[in-house]
């Protein structure tokens, strides 16, 4: 139930990832590595990028599969920390661990 959830969250964000230029051009940018449990395939992770990606002031994201550490590059000034970790957890995953870069 949670994966078709995903998925079907995956399709509406389409592929697009493009970060907002202001924010790539300010310079100021934070970031964080979760530890992430709930990855079962390579598609989690690609997914979970991309959704993340469509986040107001995130400007990358990586995430490994089956790591399960996702990589978070974000605009301080447009996104909260705490946002997006609860953004993960929103979309079934659970943040387990968090190390600031």
């Amino acid at each position: 139930m949670i994966r078709r959830r995903f998925l079907q969250l995956i399709a509406l964000s389409g592929a697009s990832t493009l970060a907002p230029l202001e924010a790539l051009a300010s310079g100021k940018s934070k970031t964080v590595i979760y530890q992430v449990k709930g990855f079962t395939c390579i598609t989690c992770a690609v997914g979970l990028d991309t959704m993340l990606g469509k986040q107001r002031g995130v400007l990358s994201s990586q995430s490994t599969y089956p790591e399960g550490k996702v990589t978070v590059r974000f605009d301080p000034d447009s996104a909260a920390e705490s946002s997006i970790r609860a953004f993960i957890n929103d979309t079934g995953f659970t943040v387990v661990n968090i190390h600031e870069v």
